[in-house]
């Protein structure tokens, strides 16, 4: 018997994540973007190897265009392959374009990528509409990461040497 194809499983899976950009901006909101990329950088995509680290989306004529994403070439890509750091084109709703522009340029926020990874077979781009974090409040924040993280060691240590009864 043939598979339905409502029965057929999507392997959904995140190829990168930006963890700079949960660092140094508070991200205010999210959207869901689709990335017009070639062959290779698909392939290449598919593997992971996708750096977000310096990304940003840049509006000109109504468009939105990833810029500054290192995907790397592919290794079997031979002549035809891409440029690692080319513009990319993304796919988005033009009143999400033009909502998004016009906050970038009133309110003085940018707009990063957040995350990689596949939907149904297609790759897609979680971006987000961020505000730059000050450094003191980098500080706190890693501050505040580091006790929870010291209070969940402690409570692990006097759990298991029995002092909890």
């Amino acid at each position: 018997m043939g598979q339905t194809r409502s029965s057929v499983k999507t392997s959904d899976r995140t190829l990168a994540i930006n963890k700079k950009a949960y660092h140094d901006y508070e991200i205010l909101q999210t959207f869901e973007a689709g990335i017009s990329l070639l062959g290779t950088e698909v392939k290449s995509a598919k593997e992971g190897r996708i750096n977000l680290k310096d990304g940003f989306v840049l509006f000109k004529n109504g468009e939105a265009f990833l810029k500054n994403v290192h995907i790397s070439q592919y290794p079997f890509g031979n002549r035809v392959n891409h440029d690692p750091l080319r513009e990319r084109k993304l796919l988005l709703h033009k009143y999400e374009i033009t909502r998004l522009a016009t906050k970038v340029k009133e309110k003085g926020l940018t707009v990063v990528p957040l995350k990689v990874y596949t939907k149904k077979g297609k790759i897609k781009v979680e971006i987000g509409l961020a505000k730059g974090k000050a450094k003191y409040e980098k500080k706190e924040a890693i501050k505040k990461r580091d006790e929870t993280r010291e209070l969940k060691r402690s409570f692990k240590t006097s759990i298991l040497s029995g002092k909890l009864k």
